[in-house]
């Protein structure tokens, strides 16, 4: 009993030190917001034209604004949509060529130098192209988006292929598992925090290339 009592007062101790710890880190992100809020001020003062500086004031009211504008709403609104295009096409078209070069030295060696070179064209490049063969409309924002997005799946599913220990598959061959089901019970759930963090900065950089 004595065990118990004193494992679930240690319990408490800990549960109260993590809740202790998020506050913490909620209240300094908290002053950095309000010291970054008052350095803005004091240099909008400083400076005395809102062409160059607005005062943040009028950028709350700015964005309170448009919050409340039913246009500005639906265009987000389109926005979004073209941006989850985007980013669905990335995700089915980086995923699986991701891992058929993570677990490839063949396709690896055969694409890799391809998938480098296009890597290296800038976003902007891309306009007149897809203006030509997609036409105006949709089409070219979406085509961007994926374009931009496609890459850090790519190489982070990659990345998280070649992280996973040679032990595991040794363990899951000695029991006689199947290719089918190291790729599913193995490969899928061990390189999933790369593909996730792929997918985070594939979503930063199609916000970007929205045009």
């Amino acid at each position: 009993m004595e065990d118990k009592a004193s494992l679930y007062k240690g319990r408490l101790k800990s549960d109260g030190f993590f809740k202790s710890n998020s506050l913490k880190d909620r209240f300094y992100k908290l002053l950095v917001v309000l010291g970054i809020i008052i350095v803005w001020h004091i240099a909008a003062v400083r400076i005395g034209t809102s062409l160059l500086l607005p005062y943040p004031l009028d950028i709350g009211k700015a964005i309170v604004s448009s919050v409340t504008d039913i246009k500005i709403l639906t265009n987000l609104f389109i926005t979004m949509q073209r941006v989850l295009k985007g980013f669905l096409a990335a995700l089915l078209f980086g995923l699986p060529l991701g891992y058929l070069m993570g677990l490839s030295p063949m396709a690896e060696k055969l694409l890799g130098g391809i998938i480098d070179s296009i890597r290296q064209i800038p976003v902007m490049a891309w306009v007149p192209l897809t203006i030509i063969w997609l036409g105006i409309g949709d089409g070219p924002t979406i085509f961007m988006i994926a374009i931009s997005g496609v890459f850090p799946i790519i190489l982070n599913t990659i990345d998280g292929v070649k992280s996973i220990s040679k032990d595991y598959y040794n363990a899951a061959n000695s029991m006689g598992a199947s290719k089918l089901s190291v790729f599913i019970n193995i490969v899928v759930p061990a390189s999933l925090p790369y593909v996730l963090t792929g997918a985070r900065i594939a979503i930063g950089t199609g916000w970007m290339s929205v045009i």
